[in-house]
């Protein structure tokens, strides 16, 4: 006969989750309690079974009754319903046009009419410029929302003046200054500046002319922020600026020849820069090209080089043509 003993509330947790086993007077061995724990999973499993064939059952019945259909959501959170009517119709199905409608090639809306309240403003206020200096103010233009006026180099000084200290302008920041190089102009260099009032949240932009020979007055006097613009425009384009307290490059190298930004200025340049391992430190030399540059453009093969390939170089950078070596005299 087995030995009795009482159950702890532990063994009790562990063992079942039915309240009737609490019941036993006996124990139950090992073997039973695994047979238990077994019947009950299996009892579980096929109440799962039978309840997710109702219920597939009951959907198909409910598709075939009602004339819409239910759709499961996917979602993590919640179970959620989405009712889709029967009449609505399958985009998957539809047929699409043999041709695209001509409306679509159309512009919907211009991109110019935003800016026309604007620029006629901006017309207003040119004029308004040129009647208020007429000597100095060649012509002006608009395109959208910018403003540009054009200038000779006699008229920076009186133009910027006024600019910055009229009420009706304060361009009282300079936001840039650069320039273009055109090289079929008498006057080549276009000197472009942009400016700025923070005052009435508007810009302009002004232009001027010059070349290599002709300079243009420094605005260094009236804006402190367009010292270093300047030296940039000089350093780039060698325009030079009359009455610039310190005029010197700011970008390339000391002792560097030519303005890179020029149309004329070569490709590679004039000089190679290295560090020579002998030397132990950086030399400059003349630039010394195996070949000369390929197009890869217009059905040329890559070994085909672009024109003759003459050298082009001045002849300060060309190196000298070694001198032949002097024939030994044969020993007598």
């Amino acid at each position: 006969m087995p030995l009795r003993r009482d159950l702890s509330e532990r063994e009790l947790r562990t063992s079942t989750a039915s309240r009737d086993l609490r019941t036993i007077p006996h124990p139950p061995c090992n073997w039973q309690h695994h047979t238990l724990r077994s019947a009950m999973a299996l009892r579980v499993s096929n109440s799962r079974a039978l309840a997710s064939a109702l219920r597939s059952s009951k959907t198909a019945l409910a598709r075939r009754n009602d004339c819409s259909t239910a759709i499961r959501a996917f979602s993590s959170t919640q179970n959620t319903q989405i009712v889709v009517s029967a009449d609505t119709p399958n985009m998957r199905h539809a047929q699409r046009p043999a041709d695209p409608p001509g409306g679509l090639h159309a512009p919907i809306v211009n991109p110019v009419d935003k800016y026309a309240a604007k620029a006629e403003d901006m017309h207003r206020y040119g004029s308004w410029l040129m009647g208020c200096l007429p000597k100095y103010i060649q012509q002006f233009s608009v395109w959208k929302d910018e403003l540009v006026i054009y200038i000779p180099p006699a008229g920076v000084i009186p133009v910027f003046t006024f600019l910055k200290y009229n009420t009706a302008a304060e361009f009282t920041m300079v936001a840039d200054i650069t320039a273009c190089d055109f090289p079929t102009r008498d006057q080549r260099f276009e000197v472009v500046y942009n400016m700025l009032s923070v005052r009435h949240n508007s810009r302009i932009r002004v232009k001027t002319y010059a070349d290599e020979a002709s300079p243009v007055p420094s605005i260094t006097s009236l804006y402190d922020g367009a010292n270093w613009y300047e030296r940039e425009v000089y350093d780039l384009f060698g325009v030079f600026f009359v009455g610039h307290p310190d005029l010197r490059r700011i970008m390339t190298d000391y002792g560097f020849d030519g303005h890179p930004l020029r149309k004329d200025f070569p490709l590679t340049g004039y000089t190679e820069l290295r560090y020579d391992e002998e030397k132990k430190r950086i030399v400059v030399e003349p630039l010394e090209l195996t070949q000369a540059f390929r197009n890869f453009e217009g059905g040329s093969a890559a070994w085909e080089q672009v024109g003759p390939g003459l050298d082009k170089k001045p002849e300060t950078f060309k190196l000298p043509t070694a001198k032949p070596e002097p024939k030994e005299e044969p020993k007598r």
